[in-house]
C-alpha cells in the first residue's frame, strides 16, 4: 500500500483531486472528516474537537487498507499546523504519529486557484503563508513531496502523474 498525503491551503481543490484520482483510477479515498466534524457543530470548535478530530486521523492511518494506493484527504500535518496556528500547541499523539504513521508521498497543492469561501474556511486571506509552513512540515519528515498546480484537469493529471513518477510506484 502507498499512502499519499493530499495537503495544502484552503481552498485549493484537496477533496476535488482526492475524488477525482479516485474515480479515474479506483484508488482508495479516505475523506476529510475534519470538515464534515466542524460543519456539524453548534458552537465554535475548541482545542478538544481538533484533538478528537486527530484521532479519528490517527485510527484511518492505523487501518489496513487492502489497496495500491491510499489518498488521504487532509491528513495529519494539516491537523498540526491547524493546532499550533489557533492554539499555540499541538498534542504530542499528533507529533507520534507523523512520525509513526509517515506518508510515502506528499501532493502539496498550491494557492493558484481561486478560493472559495464557505463557512468553514477561516484562512482564505493567508494561503501563501499556509502552503509555506505545509512544504516546512512535509520537508521535516524526509518523504518525497510534489507541488501540484494547475487549473481543473490539469491540476488532477499533474497530481496523477506525481504518484506515478514517484519512485515509491518503482518498488
Amino acid at each position: 500500500m502507498i499512502r499519499v498525503g493530499i495537503i495544502g491551503p484552503e481552498s485549493v481543490g484537496k477533496s476535488t483531486v482526492c475524488r477525482e484520482l479516485s474515480e479515474r483510477y479506483g484508488w482508495h479515498w479516505v475523506r476529510e472528516y475534519a470538515r464534515e466534524y466542524v460543519e456539524a457543530l453548534s458552537r465554535p470548535y475548541s482545542y478538544d474537537d481538533v484533538l478528537r478530530i486527530a484521532h479519528r486521523q490517527i485510527s484511518e492511518l492505523q487501518a489496513a487498507y487492502d489497496e495500491p494506493v491510499v489518498l488521504y484527504d487532509t491528513e495529519l500535518i494539516i491537523t498540526k499546523v491547524w493546532m499550533q496556528h489557533v492554539f499555540g500547541k499541538v498534542a504530542p499523539e499528533v507529533e507520534q504519529a507523523i512520525r509513526d504513521y509517515p506518508m510515502d508521498i506528499y501532493l502539496i497543492l498550491t494557492p493558484d486557484i481561486a478560493a472559495e469561501p464557505d463557512l468553514v474556511r477561516e484562512n482564505l486571506d493567508k494561503r501563501e503563508y499556509f502552503l509555506e509552513w505545509y512544504i516546512r512540515e512535509v520537508q521535516q519528515t524526509k518523504q518525497p513531496y510534489y507541488l501540484v498546480s494547475g487549473q481543473g484537469e490539469e491540476r488532477t493529471t499533474a497530481a496523477a502523474e506525481a504518484i506515478k513518477a514517484s519512485t515509491i510506484l518503482g518498488r
